[in-house]
């Protein structure tokens, strides 16, 4: 099975050297609404973040996410 989600956003901002803290004070800041640490924290422990709020995160780290057809693999 493929990382998680949880993994794949820890892995991404270890490689960018940001914190989560800092990770939700940007969100709240682009996204206009608050993010605490412990509500993100738990939204990524229970998988309940959403493709949008995947996009933004993409977008603040400088990531863009594309699709690959796997049939193509």
């Amino acid at each position: 099975m493929s990382m998680k989600v949880r993994e794949q956003i820890k892995s991404l901002l270890a490689s960018k050297n940001v914190s989560m803290k800092d990770l939700c004070k940007l969100l709240s800041e682009k996204y206009g609404k608050e993010y605490s640490l412990s509500n993100f924290s738990g939204k990524l422990k229970r998988g309940s973040i959403t493709y949008n709020e995947v996009l933004l995160i993409a977008e603040i780290l400088g990531y863009k996410i594309t699709f690959v057809d796997t049939e193509d693999i």
